[in-house]
């Protein structure tokens, strides 16, 4: 099978983590029960459990005596039906087995790098051949999306009747309404990979991204390439303390290393992307400077 997903991973049950998620990516309206079809539990029988994949709540139970799942907010797997846990115990033949099955479904695994003593592992993704994953509809809480769409077409209708406005304003109306709700979709999303991109943290006076900062960007490209329309700013910043001159053009490069990453790594055109450095002119809190040292994704009009 042509490959879709290439996996590069920094440990070997992080690679098994990153194989099961693009599986999910893949097919974003999988189960807990499609994973446990497509993986089944005689992959890895040495996992220390009786089950590779489990709901996130079951799997912190068995956590609270001996850590066995991957059940931290930024490891599990996000499946149609809820967050799922993966054992994380895992010997070089079960290993074999994930990527042996994962090749069943066009997902290929680069040689995965040994983490040092105290490093975190992690994975990353990768599109290949022009591959493009399907998009799966947006969860909103609340009535389902269908309902409000008859409820805005109902109040549209009364409207019509009670102002007897022409029929193109009514269309005019329905469209600025889908568009307001898109929009806020990405800028939610957007906002919380900004989250997580500050989260990672750049190590002082550098601007080389780590593996958690190219996670976050590579989540960011994801949401680009599901709007096509969306262009960025990248803005970064620095807390005030040291050179003034240092501090901006270290806010510069920490700004373009993103971009970088986004248009080299990830596909994105460059005429989507802004960039800028501006130091410790726009601080947060001048109070604390932890909160000044940050990078911004604005949406541009």
């Amino acid at each position: 099978m042509t490959g879709k997903i290439k996996v590069y991973g920094k440990a070997q049950n992080r690679t098994a983590l990153g194989i099961a998620s693009a599986y999910v990516v893949m097919y974003p309206q999988a189960t807990l029960e499609d994973l446990r079809k497509a993986f089944p539990d005689t992959i890895c029988p040495d996992s220390g459990v009786k089950q590779l994949f489990l709901p996130v709540a079951e799997a912190e139970k068995f956590n609270d005596k001996m850590s066995l799942y991957f059940a931290k907010p930024d490891e599990v797997i996000h499946a149609a039906d809820g967050d799922v846990a993966l054992a994380q115990v895992w010997s070089k033949s079960s290993f074999e087995r994930m990527v042996q099955q994962g090749s069943l479904y066009g997902i290929e695994v680069a040689e995965f790098e040994k983490t040092i003593k105290g490093e975190k592992g992690g994975f990353r993704l990768e599109y290949l051949n022009g591959y493009v994953p399907p998009v799966a509809a947006p969860v909103r809480k609340g009535l389902p999306w269908w309902l409000w769409l008859i409820l805005a077409i109902l109040v549209v209708a009364v409207l019509y009747f009670i102002l007897r406005p022409a029929g193109p304003q009514v269309v005019e109306k329905i469209v600025e309404k889908e568009v307001v709700v898109r929009d806020t979709v990405y800028v939610q999303q957007i906002a919380e990979i900004e989250r997580n991109f500050n989260a990672a943290q750049f190590e002082q006076g550098k601007a080389d991204l780590n593996d958690d900062a190219k996670l976050a960007l590579h989540d960011l490209a994801k949401v680009l390439k599901q709007a096509p329309d969306l262009r960025l700013r990248i803005e970064g910043h620095t807390s005030a303390e040291g050179d003034e001159d240092f501090n901006q053009k270290l806010s510069q490069q920490r700004a373009q290393a993103a971009v970088t990453f986004l248009v080299q790594k990830e596909g994105i055109d460059s005429a989507r992307l802004e960039v800028a450095g501006l130091g410790s002119s726009k601080p947060l809190d001048p109070n604390n400077p932890e909160a000044n040292r940050r990078t911004e994704f604005i949406i541009l009009e």
